[in-house]
């Protein structure tokens, strides 16, 4: 195959990316774009997300504060606050998925 005068190359990712979604084709899966209404309610649940870790951020920081340095309720403060950012993000990663998972509807 002949390059072409001035092409520039390709980078690793741009050449990964090519032999993924071949791979993908030869699978038999076929790839679709998001709707304009998939996307809108997939970034108000993002960003509902994040207002939601913000606020979580602010309350485990006053949390801290009037915890007054006892480190045993630091521990179970900061543990509470890994469950409820974890929870938070996988309750966003599940309803994205079922979203991006709707038959796309006409229009």
């Amino acid at each position: 195959m002949a390059k072409k005068e001035g092409a520039v190359p390709k980078s690793a990712y741009e050449l990964a990316m090519e032999r993924l979604t071949a791979q993908d084709r030869e699978a038999g899966i076929e790839t679709r774009s998001l709707s304009g209404d998939q996307k809108t309610r997939i970034a108000e649940l993002r960003q509902i997300a994040k207002a939601n870790l913000a606020e979580l951020e602010i309350l485990r920081n006053k949390s801290i504060a009037d915890a007054m340095g006892d480190p045993a309720k630091l521990t179970e403060i900061m543990e509470h606050y890994e469950i409820d950012g974890r929870r938070i993000k996988s309750r966003l990663e599940d309803d994205v998925a079922r979203i991006k998972a709707e038959d796309r509807k006409s229009g």
